[in-house]
């Protein structure tokens, strides 16, 4: 099943994805069983963040290529950063290149887990039944504020940073995909969705020991590669199994 959020009249409302049109529901579907209160077609969606989440994890350095590219030492156990909503923008909307930005600005191709109930000190297993789907993040970056602060305040923060969706996929075996990244049409990398030295069951064990995961919260899982974005450029994340997320880039203040 694909659950979504879309705007409809300025207004955020969760939806079911079918192949023609979005049935409009009355709740959130990650708790609850929500009534469909109508339709819209699927082409006339405005797409929002699939979820808002409590609280936005990531995970950094978890692919084995993407350590070996950074000549970084490959982490012992599971650890996670945190990343800011405001960054979050929806499947179709621009990400606004800030006109400060110099030097590299990349996308970064990522699996998102959206956790799907309250759990701690989850098991293995525990920690597979708290994941209600998965979604596609786009982990833009700054590489030189990245360098120049001491956190990642601007670099991967900034408004429009973090694009996710278009939806949550329920039923798939995400690690069992193939993760594509595309820069106006052009395949840019290809890689197994599942290649992490930690998956994200590992992670949600390991989190759960300090830290309650509630219901929408997420967790980006980290990339293989990386490559380079400028204004006028569409950048697509398409993992399989699951859909494609597409952004255009803009500058900032060149948003016609």
């Amino acid at each position: 099943m694909r659950y979504a959020r879309v705007s409809v009249g300025g207004r955020a409302v969760w939806g079911r994805v079918g192949e023609t049109d979005v049935e409009l529901l009355s709740d959130s579907p990650i708790e609850g069983d929500p009534q469909v209160l109508g339709t819209v077609p699927r082409a006339d969606a405005v797409w929002l963040p699939p979820v808002v989440p409590p609280v936005f994890y990531a995970v950094g350095y978890n692919s084995p290529r993407h350590i070996a590219h950074a000549q970084a030492a490959t982490p012992e156990r599971p650890e996670v950063g945190y990343r800011a909503n405001n960054a979050l923008t929806g499947h179709g909307s621009p990400i606004v290149k800030p006109v400060e930005v110099e030097g590299r600005f990349e996308a970064e191709p990522e699996l998102v887990a959206v956790i799907g109930r309250t759990v701690r000190h989850a098991t293995h297993d525990q920690a597979r039944a708290a994941v209600f789907g998965w979604t596609i993040g786009n982990d833009v970056s700054a590489r030189a504020w990245q360098h120049q602060d001491r956190t990642f305040w601007r670099s991967k923060n900034s408004d429009t940073f973090k694009p996710m969706g278009p939806w949550i996929e329920t039923d798939v075996d995400a690690l069992a995909q193939t993760t594509t990244l595309r820069v106006n049409g052009e395949e840019r990398a290809s890689f197994p969705t599942g290649d992490m030295v930690f998956d994200p069951f590992d992670h949600i064990v390991e989190i759960t020991r300090y830290i309650t995961l509630n219901p929408g919260d997420v967790l980006w899982m980290g990339a293989e590669s990386t490559c380079q974005l400028q204004p006028g450029d569409t950048v697509d994340v398409e993992i399989s199994g699951i859909g494609v997320l597409s952004n255009p880039v803009q500058l900032e203040g060149n948003r016609a």
